[in-house]
Order: structure tokens, then C-alpha cells, then sequence
């Protein structure tokens, strides 16, 4: 026969199997609600639009490449990003590119622009935005446009150009810049109404 005390334990159990689920329930969902929002769309670097997009115009970013020209001068070349032109595909769309030009007689001709055109068959580019050409032997130059021939190491501006050189301020509506077939020599022609000021033995950054 059944105690009292049985009785009470039997409750008491019966109790508990109810209980206790319920009060670890509660404790769960009191976490769930301290802990921190998490936005899980920020564990995606890109988002879909990014990825169609890239997808679309198979480009590359931070590329680079190195070569020699038909004379053994150096060219160094890089861009922020590259992709290939829908109608031309042999030609490259660049942005913020980067160019090094090292002549075999030591000088360096540094080139920047905000975008560029590269044409991978002929060797050629056409920068625009914010050009800027600078040399070892003192000359800083500025254009909207500049084409140039990496093979042969010619540059262009078909529009003008102001800078500052060794003779001092100038501006010109044109600039060539070729070498000396024979002694390498560096040639920066200024033409179509040349503006200069001089100002002899003033130190230049």
C-alpha cells in the first residue's frame, strides 16, 4: 500500500518533468534576446550587384606587367583595375594607371593618369584625366591627354600642357616626348605657342 510520503514524491517528480524543460526554455530565450543583432549581410564583401557586375566586364584589379622596348629601354605598367573593351577586346580599359619608363641612358619618366586605353596588339595607350609626366631630369608636366607608343618610347599630348622644368614655368598647346635613335638622349618638344618664365638657379621639389 501507497504512503503519503510516496504519494508526494510522485508529484513532486511529475512536477519537475515539467518544470525543469520549461525554466531551461526561458533561460534560452533570454539569451536569445541579450545577446547582439548580428547583420549577417555584412559577412558578404560583395554585393550582388558587385558580382554581376564583375562577372560582366571580366576584368582584373591591380594588374601589372613588365617589358622591354625595341631600343632595351625598361616599361613597367599597372593599374587599379583593367577590363577588357566590349567592342575591342584586344584593347584594355584601365583606371589610375601607373607607368615607369627607364631609358637606357638612366633617365625615368614617371606616367599617371586617372584612366587609360591600352592596346595590347600596337603597343599603345591613350591616358586621360589628370596626366601627369614626370622625369629624372627635372621636368613635371600636366594634360588632360596623352598617347603614347611603349615599343618606340613616344608620347604625345594632343592638347596643351603646363609644367614646370629646369628653365623654369611653361606652357605650351603641345608636347612631344621621343629619344635619340643613336644617343638615347631624352627630347621634351614644346610647340604651338610656348609660354615660359624663366627663373634660372631656383631649387624644385
Amino acid at each position: 500500500m501507497m504512503t503519503g510520503q510516496d504519494n508526494f514524491h510522485s508529484r513532486l517528480v511529475a512536477w519537475m518533468k515539467i518544470i525543469l524543460p520549461l525554466a531551461a526554455l526561458g533561460l534560452l530565450s533570454t539569451l536569445f534576446l541579450l545577446s547582439r543583432k548580428v547583420d549577417l549581410t555584412t559577412t558578404i564583401p560583395f554585393s550582388q550587384v558587385d558580382l554581376e557586375q564583375r562577372a560582366q566586364d571580366q576584368g582584373a584589379t591591380n594588374p601589372s606587367f613588365s617589358g622591354v622596348a625595341t631600343g632595351g629601354e625598361q616599361i613597367n605598367f599597372r593599374a587599379a583595375s583593367v577590363r577588357p573593351d566590349p567592342d575591342r577586346p584586344e584593347r584594355m580599359l584601365a583606371e589610375d594607371v601607373q607607368a615607369v619608363l627607364g631609358l637606357t641612358n638612366g633617365t625615368v619618366i614617371d606616367i599617371a593618369s586617372e584612366r587609360g586605353e591600352v592596346d595590347q596588339e600596337f603597343l599603345t595607350a591613350n591616358l586621360s584625366g589628370n596626366v601627369r609626366v614626370i622625369t629624372t631630369t627635372g621636368y613635371d608636366i600636366r594634360t588632360d591627354r596623352l598617347n603614347a607608343e611603349f615599343d618606340t618610347l613616344r608620347a604625345e599630348t594632343p592638347g596643351p600642357v603646363v609644367g614646370t622644368g629646369p628653365p623654369g614655368d611653361l606652357t605650351a598647346g603641345r608636347m612631344i616626348l621621343t629619344q635619340h635613335e643613336d644617343s638615347k638622349v631624352l627630347h621634351l618638344l614644346f610647340t604651338d605657342g610656348v609660354k615660359l618664365v624663366y627663373k634660372p638657379g631656383e631649387k624644385r621639389e
